[in-house]
């Protein structure tokens, strides 16, 4: 790896808080969220298993199942396409700092996760240790 790759442009949610997005990933989710509809928000979070122990996960809930626990963030896109973000306190333990990225790739393609807190990592990019 080249020392002169510059890293993915990132956007936090509002207040600075939640996980870092690049921009790739900000418009697929905000294209996905459009396509979900309005009462529907992306929960992020892990569970265990997987090759390295734990592994993300990342669905769309109703608003209806968000718990009183739980973090909300809003992100919004250049284009002004706002969307939420939920996760649990337990899982924003093992993923608060981690960066979500997409790509186009024919393999390999999809959401990327990358995650200071991980100490190990599969190959597959969607487990992790810690």
């Amino acid at each position: 790896m080249s020392s002169s790759q510059s890293l993915p442009s990132t956007q936090a949610a509002e207040g600075g808080k939640g996980i870092l997005i690049t921009q790739l990933a900000m418009s697929q989710l905000a294209k996905l969220c459009l396509e979900q509809g309005e009462s529907k928000l992306l929960r992020v979070g892990v569970r265990s298993g997987g090759c390295s122990g734990m592994s993300y996960t990342m669905d769309f809930v109703s608003s209806d199942d968000i718990q009183d626990v739980d973090e909300v963030y809003e992100y919004k896109t250049s284009e002004n396409i706002a969307f939420k973000v939920v996760c649990d306190p337990k899982s924003l333990l093992y993923i608060y700092g981690m960066q979500l990225d997409f790509s186009n790739e024919l393999i390999g393609g999809g959401f990327n996760f990358t995650n200071p807190n991980a100490t190990q990592t599969c190959g597959c990019g969607s487990s992790f240790a810690v």
